[in-house]
């Protein structure tokens, strides 16, 4: 039980950044995507449409997950953060294997191997902002 809390969001995270490093034209589109891209502007998702779970990653009905929002806001946050502050790439031309491994979290048989370099004008304005906070 222990292990699950934790083990199903990194599980979710090495499957999403295999698949963004694997595609690294998809990193390069988050700025023309909307207006003012570096803006915290949270209300932009706002009165969006809500897909349902078709996997039903959380379970459902009495036998759901108590944890479900806590996760999907985890996952996001580290997903955004990642892909925010650090340019990624593949630490070989080939591309990144996506077999599935044995488990009940779904784990990748070959464990993700990628290349990070952080972005210098991000990570300082995040340094710094974080400094000034009282």
């Amino acid at each position: 039980m222990i292990l699950a809390r934790t083990d199903t969001s990194s599980v979710t995270i090495e499957w999403a950044m295999s698949l963004l490093v694997n595609h690294p034209e998809v990193l390069k589109k988050d700025p023309k995507v909307w207006d003012d891209p570096t803006s915290f502007k949270p209300e932009r998702f706002e009165g969006g449409e809500v897909e349902g779970h078709m996997l039903m990653p959380f379970g459902m009905g009495r036998k759901a997950c108590p944890r479900a929002g806590l996760a999907q806001r985890i996952v996001g946050l580290a997903l955004g953060s990642l892909i925010k502050c650090f340019e990624w790439e593949k630490v070989t031309k080939k591309s990144i294997d996506l077999t599935k491994g044995k488990g009940l979290t779904m784990t990748k048989d070959v464990p993700l191997e990628a290349m990070c370099k952080a972005r210098d004008i991000i990570m300082n304005n995040i340094l710094s902002e974080a400094t000034n906070v009282v």
